[in-house]
């Protein structure tokens, strides 16, 4: 008999666990220095770099023949440069690249400095990619550290090499310097004290934002339902339920009055519901993914149910809480729940087979890093998910911020949006582990494996329409995966790719300046379109997509209006507890 036919004793089992804790406590204060990446997932991308790289001499040949052509054109363009007023640049800055954007970039020798930055990133680009027989996860994880690397050596990040900030010394006798430093001190000391940033103070919820009239109207330990007044004589039959994603404060859709999309759908004749979830704490660290959908979407339904029986309802879903919808939808389908009258899924993924470069963050290793940061703990730090976030866009979101606020010693206004980007949240231990493992690691979702209930949840299932929405600059749900639900679902799915990125994008209120989108309607009998195919065909649009989903909600909904419903249910356990925007939203 082998040995792994002997069952472990309990003596066995609890030793074995004992000694796991050794190697989560330890992983667990490594983190701490580390900002959360696991030094064994880098260093395992980094040795199959080097080790391919060094088997590769064609690959070396090719990078030795680049470098030498690229200083060619450099010098080339350099001599040209000084021998004529006006020449074009050599080489151009990556599409959402604005550092050099600036005429005084134009002037020696900060032109030549920033054509020779730009040609050496292209160049480490080239020695990062396509390296023969690298493992695609490993060629992403370099190439990006290298980026990262790369970008802390930019003229633009300097006071010696920038000529913008050379100029506003200069103007300023210094002064710009003297302002920065207390920016930066200002800003240490609001981080050491746990203060949100110098201006959020202007954007509290229920006094500046997430103003919108409404009644909790139900609440358990993971939400409190929202029902908005309404804003109109009579309403649509049907009411929208949105689910926010719990990484974010609900607020996001219910900003100040102008840019929130609740106040919108309620000013159309919708009468809306919105969760809005608990901020968790160590002691939420085994609430589920399924505690997510039962206690979340599926308890939300059955609130609003009670409140308006027999009525479809219109369910929304935004970034991880689409993708949790889509599941709760899946789910309903398969045990002919016919509550709702369609999906809509913002920036919401269901396929995870391409989520872009926060799968960067997500292997095996890191998997494993994560857990024990998140075992530790109880929940992963909304510090370590803003960290992760930031390096994804580190020239947005780090080093602009260190030349505009530091070193030009400007404050870059506070707005309604970047307010609520910084009230961040908390997500629980088991919760979060399942959410990774099961849809990013084994992409269960869409190979039809997500089980609820011991029962598959498959969105070939789903029936309703589906509205989805993806956004052009999304880091978070690049579009071309959120477009995968096409391939997954059996039924009319309705697209919209909108300008912007993955908060800004959705936040597309009416009348706002150089907003614009495409849209095209896959019917059931349609042949399916890859993305790009989709793209080039899709019927382009100024404006927002709000101006095409309200009418598309319009008319998948009874057609005569109603007189609006009451707040709350008191008799089905509905009755109103607080005005919005409720108690969840203020914890910390």
């Amino acid at each position: 008999m082998s040995p792994t036919a002997f069952p472990a004793g309990d003596d066995e089992s609890v030793s074995s666990e004992a000694f796991r804790a050794i190697d989560r406590m330890r992983e667990a204060m490594t983190a701490r220095a580390t900002g959360g990446v696991s030094p064994a997932s880098l260093a395992l991308a980094l040795f199959d770099w080097s080790l391919h790289l060094a088997s590769a001499p064609g690959k070396r040949m090719e990078l030795a023949d680049k470098a030498g052509r690229k200083a060619v054109r450099l010098l080339t363009w350099l001599a040209a440069s000084c021998a004529q007023q006006e020449v074009p640049p050599c080489i151009e800055p990556l599409p959402g690249d604005y550092r050099f954007r600036a005429e005084a970039w134009r002037k020696q020798p900060f032109a030549f400095w920033a054509q020779a930055f730009l040609l050496n990133q292209q160049w480490w680009h080239n020695v990062t990619r396509e390296v023969p027989g690298m493992a695609p996860h490993h060629e992403d994880v370099v190439s990006f550290a290298a980026r990262q690397w790369l970008d802390v050596f930019s003229p633009s990040n300097s006071p010696f090499a920038n000529p913008e900030i050379l100029e506003k010394t200069f103007q300023t006798g210094g002064e710009n310097l003297l302002h920065g430093l207390r920016n930066w001190f200002e800003d240490v000391g609001r981080l050491a004290t746990g203060q949100p940033p110098v201006g959020a103070e202007s954007f509290l919820p229920g006094r500046d934002v997430a103003v919108t009239p409404g009644k909790v109207v139900y609440r358990n330990h993971l939400i409190e339902l929202i029902q908005y007044a309404p804003a109109t004589e009579t309403v649509l039959a049907e009411p929208v339920l949105i689910v926010p994603a719990w990484i974010m404060k609900y607020y996001i859709l219910d900003l100040s009055p102008q840019n929130s999309l609740v106040r919108h759908l309620v000013s159309k004749g919708h009468t809306v519901f919105c969760v809005s979830w608990r901020n968790p704490t160590a002691q939420d660290r085994d609430l589920a993914m399924d505690d997510y959908r039962r206690m979340g979407v599926m308890a939300a339904l059955d609130a609003v149910q009670a409140i308006l029986p027999g009525r479809k309802i219109h369910a929304t879903g935004y970034c991880l809480g689409g993708t949790l919808l889509a599941i709760a939808a899946a789910a309903m389908a398969r045990a002919d729940d016919d509550r709702l009258a369609s999906v809509t899924l913002l920036a919401a993924q269901t396929d995870f087979t391409e989520p872009g470069e926060l799968a960067l963050f997500i292997d095996h290793s890191q998997m494993h890093f994560l857990d024990s940061m998140m075992w530790n703990k109880g929940y992963l730090s909304a510090e370590q998910m803003a960290g992760a976030f930031q390096l994804l866009r580190t020239n947005d979101l780090i080093w602009s911020r260190l030349v505009h606020d530091y070193l030009m010693g400007e404050r870059t206004p506070m707005i309604d949006l970047m307010a609520w980007n910084a009230d961040s949240t908390r997500m629980p231990y088991r919760m979060h582990a399942e959410y990774l493992q099961r849809l990013y690691l084994d992409n269960e979702l869409a190979a039809g494996r997500f089980l609820v209930e011991g029962r598959p949840a498959a969105l070939q299932n789903i029936r309703v329409p589906l509205f989805v929405v993806g956004t052009e600059r999304d880091h978070v749900a690049p579009w071309r995966s959120v477009y995968k639900i096409h391939f997954l679902a059996d039924t009319d799915v309705t697209f919209v790719l909108t300008s912007g990125g993955h908060n800004a994008g959705i936040v597309s209120e009416p009348g706002r300046a150089r907003r614009r989108f495409r849209v095209a309607t896959r019917r059931m009998d349609d042949k399916c379109l890859d993305a790009e195919e989709w793209a080039t065909a899709a019927e382009r649009k100024e404006g927002s997509w709000w101006e095409e989903w309200v009418p598309w909600l319009s008319a998948r909904s009874s057609p005569e209006p109603v007189a609006p419903p009451p707040m709350g249910a008191a008799d089905k356990g509905c009755a109103p507890v607080g005005d919005a925007p409720g108690t969840y939203v203020f914890q910390r």
